[in-house]
């Protein structure tokens, strides 16, 4: 069969099993193995199909997803996440503490967890009912967390490089490192957007907030397990001391001893935090596997090496390439996480990016921040039903998605920064070598 033939069908065959409802890694798995008979008998597929499932988890890199969740696992199931925005509120003497609070701990905890939903549920638990509480607007409350749970994709470490790291075979440290500047300046740019908004809607922010200050000791107990925990990550993987596998499984051993002194962790946290990581990557397993497969079959045909050489004849500029492939992403966020994004698009888009000159370093991080705005944007934005479920009889979905939209903005303000100005991203790597 032609290449363009075997795309087509493997990509409605995707689209189709997803309509009716057919888990992504099932529908992924069942796509592909169609057009694998076609290729192979019925005794080699099933071999093929059974190394493909179960080989990819001899790759060591990925030893490090697992314990990155169970570390964001840790922090959300003791006390210190809670006690970090707490310290953030507590500690800002300046009108809408809270929602800076809620941001500067969003990218605290972005710093040891990579993941965005992780981020998003571990804050806004506790800072959505206190900032409705204290009287701030529901669409600037709901949109600070939605948006603040990104932070946790695009700080180091983050899952979604990780796995773009994987799938383009470069290297993890680098592609971390890249993601500290821009992180930083989105930071700022949410900074921006609460300060503004409190001005455009001074009725959304409360002019004094009756919070109780957090005890020193308390604030210290929160900061403590944090600072060394991002340090460990940090150091140990740009000095070249520890591959990234090594620094997550550290970072995992220091967290459970720093969860249980400093977080009041017990025995019945330790199993639900294992018990969440062993579910969570239950779907990221299957999702990985099958997702290995189907990008086999494509490469079997050929289907990334003839979708680049297309574009290449059709001789458009580079600049069209990318901003035709953020689109793509953008409008494809809208239906599909990222996670499953990255395993089925990626292995056939990364070579027509690479062809068109782009550093794939630098693409890595444009890549995260088209992820960040998928996780914001209906009708399948994680973070935005996240948010919701934590004050259901309060905030509706159209309040977090309203509450959203300066914050996806800033986003799209960060891509055209990050495209007009590469070394934003690849300033740092540069200087680390």
């Amino acid at each position: 069969m032609e290449w363009y033939v075997v795309g087509l069908g493997m990509l409605g065959l995707l689209m189709g099993f997803i309509l009716i409802g057919l888990p992504i890694p099932f529908a992924l798995a069942a796509a592909s193995i169609p057009f694998l008979l076609d290729i192979l008998s019925v005794k080699s597929s099933l071999v093929t199909v059974e190394l493909k499932l179960w080989g990819v988890w001899f790759d060591y890199i990925l030893l490090a997803v697992p314990l990155f969740v169970f570390l964001g696992e840790l922090i959300g199931r003791s006390s210190i996440g809670p006690n970090l925005y707490w310290f953030m509120h507590s500690k800002l003497p300046v009108r809408g503490a809270a929602a800076y609070g809620s941001i500067g701990a969003c990218a605290g905890f972005g710093a040891v967890c990579g993941s965005s939903m992780v981020g998003a549920l571990t804050i806004g638990g506790v800072a959505l009912p206190e900032m409705l509480k204290l009287g701030y607007g529901k669409r600037l409350s709901s949109g600070v967390l939605a948006a603040g749970g990104t932070l946790s994709v695009l700080l180091p470490p983050s899952l979604i490089l990780l796995f773009y790291g994987i799938v383009t075979d470069q290297s993890i440290g680098a592609l971390f490192i890249a993601g500290v500047v821009p992180g930083l300046v989105l930071v700022t740019m949410f900074f921006i957007i609460v300060a503004v908004w409190g001005k455009v809607k001074p009725e959304d922010i409360p002019g004094h907030e009756n919070v109780t200050p957090i005890p020193w000791l308390i604030a210290f107990s929160s900061l403590l397990p944090i600072t060394i925990i991002g340090l460990v990550i940090t150091i140990s993987i740009y000095a070249g001391i520890a591959t990234p596998t090594e620094a997550a499984g550290v970072s995992a051993i220091f967290m459970l001893g720093l969860a249980y002194f400093f977080g009041g962790l017990r025995f019945k946290g330790l199993l639900e935090s294992l018990k969440s990581t062993m579910q969570t990557m239950g779907y990221l397993g299957l999702l990985l596997s099958s997702g290995v497969l189907f990008g086999f079959v494509m490469t079997y045909h050929q289907i990334p090496q003839q979708f680049t050489q297309l574009f290449v004849d059709m001789q458009l500029s580079p600049y069209a390439v990318l901003a035709m492939i953020i689109v793509f992403y953008i409008i494809l966020g809208m239906f599909l996480e990222p996670v499953s994004m990255t395993f089925i698009t990626l292995p056939t888009l990364f070579p027509l990016v690479h062809a068109a000159g782009f550093d794939l370093i630098w693409f890595g991080v444009v890549y995260t921040i088209t992820m960040e705005i998928a996780v914001l944007t209906p009708p399948v934005g994680l973070n935005l039903f996240v948010i919701q479920n934590l004050a259901r009889d309060k905030v509706t979905i159209g309040d977090v998605i309203i509450g959203c939209l300066p914050f996806i903005a800033a986003l799209v303000i960060l891509l055209f920064v990050l495209i007009g100005m590469p070394d934003t991203a690849l300033w740092l790597p540069e200087l680390m070598e």
